[in-house]
């Protein structure tokens, strides 16, 4: 089993959402988070005074899938998610130890 960790520009998780049901993908974890790249950070405007925003909002999708899913996951966050422009994010693919459905206690693949 694979976790698959991206970090993507938050107006495209509903693309990534919708493309990754497609395969058959269900279950992810969605977080609001904030960071910087290469990106870095850019000035805004507040009340006449200019500041540097240095944390740009950036959703983080989190998908435990079987290792046979995983390029499928990829490929379909890559497409969806790619914009071309700097800052479309990063995917982190990590293996998986064990999992375990708490309310059933099934654990690895069956409780995905």
């Amino acid at each position: 089993m694979k976790k698959i960790e991206a970090i993507i520009k938050p107006f495209k998780m509903d693309d990534v959402r919708e493309a990754l049901g497609e395969i058959g993908i269900t279950g992810m974890t969605v977080s609001e988070v904030k960071g910087f790249g290469r990106q870095k950070g850019h000035t805004e405007l507040y009340r006449g005074a200019e500041y540097m925003v240095d944390f740009l909002p950036k959703a983080k999708l989190e998908i435990v899938v079987a290792a046979d899913d995983v390029e499928r996951c990829v490929e379909a966050i890559i497409q969806t998610a790619q914009t071309g422009k700097i800052g479309d994010g990063k995917i982190f693919v990590t293996d998986v130890d064990r999992v375990i459905r708490i309310r059933t206690g099934e654990e690895n693949e069956s409780a995905i």
